[in-house]
């Protein structure tokens, strides 16, 4: 039988640097390598050296394999052992447990998507479908026979995630400031604990699942009545008390970025650095494009996990290029009559864009009976194009109205 293994709180607080470094040991041959790196298509675009710690490629396609590993390598093999997720740590403790030798049974969402629900079953777990949301499914987990593992709330889960702080030290010397995705809280407080003095934490939250901030300003865990945010992976109601002390200590400042935020650092990831992601794990990099982060030496952006479906993934795209302005939805109102949509054509023909979609509508109300209205979406350049465009058309003679 391994032993399990605790840690007391010290003057480092609940999770120490020797516990990190411990999880380090015990992971170096279970980990798949994700070394960081220099874009310079992002350093160019933000006016500063960029590293990305690229944890999409890590094993089951995100971080939470430290964790996991970190927190069932303690158990006797044989013992069952308990989860609950939406995706991420569903698969951590998935392929943990079977590399430990646990039978694992995971409660999911009865609405998960199907290409989490198919990793987690593929990494050898037993799924339990559960109506509700995640918490729904946390609720029914921890009623189950069994060893339940948090997501974040517990210091050897916290330091199998810091041992990315560790090897960023190693692979980002001098990096000013590592930006970090917030949710649970487990990834930035490790992190905090593994570079506590070597550089600035700062933690990014989706603006409508702001938790973490909340619970800061309130000096306790306060859970959020709704959350709203595409980026699920770090849709979490409440920090824990441990990862909020964590936090506390070790995380220089939160920040908060929007959906469209995390939409545009989504596509810029695809278009610019070929690599794809899920929201969570655009979310530091959004708050960078954002102008959020202060300073102007290196920094350094965990990209946290690349498990996104590929129908959601579409939609991503889509969501990116019209909050990037590259999408332009226009109402033109022509005379109806012979070549009138003919002339617009060919007038977008000598502007040289590309149109994705034009609806012509004669019907309705809203128009005299001798127009009609033409509702193009247009691929543009950026939001200076845009106005290029509108301008241009405007002072053709068309009738242009911009539509949200």
């Amino acid at each position: 039988m391994v032993a399990q293994r605790e840690h007391d709180e010290g003057p480092e607080g609940p999770v120490t640097l020797q516990a990190v470094a411990e999880a380090r040991d015990l992971l170096r041959n279970v980990l798949r390598p994700t070394p960081a790196f220099v874009s310079e298509a992002v350093s160019f675009v933000v006016g500063r050296t960029v590293i990305l710690k690229p944890e999409n490629r890590q094993r089951t396609g995100s971080f939470k394999i430290r964790g996991a590993y970190n927190r069932i390598a303690g158990l006797e093999p044989g013992t069952r052992v308990v989860a609950a997720s939406a995706g991420n740590h569903a698969q951590g403790v998935a392929l943990a447990a079977s590399l430990v030798g646990c039978p694992a049974v995971v409660f999911m969402p009865a609405d998960v998507a199907l290409p989490k629900l198919a990793a987690t079953r593929g990494y050898g777990a037993e799924v339990v479908l559960v109506d509700g949301d995640v918490d729904d499914a946390i609720a029914a987990a921890k009623l189950a026979d069994g060893f339940f593992v948090p997501p974040f709330d517990d210091p050897l889960v916290v330091a199998g995630q810091g041992t990315i702080g560790l090897e960023l030290l190693d692979e980002a010397p001098g990096v000013e400031t590592v930006v970090v995705p917030v949710g649970g809280g487990g990834l930035a407080g490790g992190i905090g604990v593994a570079m506590a003095g070597a550089a600035d934490v700062v933690g990014v939250e989706p603006s409508g699942a702001a938790s973490m901030a909340l619970s800061i300003e309130a000096g306790r865990p306060v859970p959020l009545l709704a959350m709203s945010t595409i980026a699920d992976g770090i849709a979490v109601r409440a920090p824990s008390a441990l990862t909020l002390e964590l936090a506390k200590r070790h995380v220089e400042r939160l920040v908060t970025v929007s959906d469209e935020d995390i939409s545009r650092a989504l596509l810029l990831l695809l278009e610019r650095v070929k690599t794809v992601v899920e929201p969570a794990g655009a979310a530091a990099l959004a708050a960078l494009l954002a102008g959020k982060i202060p300073g102007d030496g290196p920094v350094a952006v965990v990209l946290s996990g690349g498990n996104v479906d590929p129908i959601l993934l579409g939609r991503l795209i889509e969501h990116g290029l019209s909050a990037s302005g590259r999408y332009l939805v226009l109402d033109v109102v022509l005379a109806d009559r012979p070549g009138s949509l003919a002339n617009l054509t060919g007038e977008l023909a000598r502007l040289a864009l590309n149109v994705v979609d034009v609806e012509h509508h004669r019907a309705g109300g809203r128009l005299p009976v001798n127009q009609v209205d033409v509702r193009l979406t247009l691929l543009t350049r950026d939001p200076a194009h845009s106005v290029e465009v509108v301008d241009t058309l405007r002072a053709s003679g068309f009738s242009v109205r911009l539509v949200d």
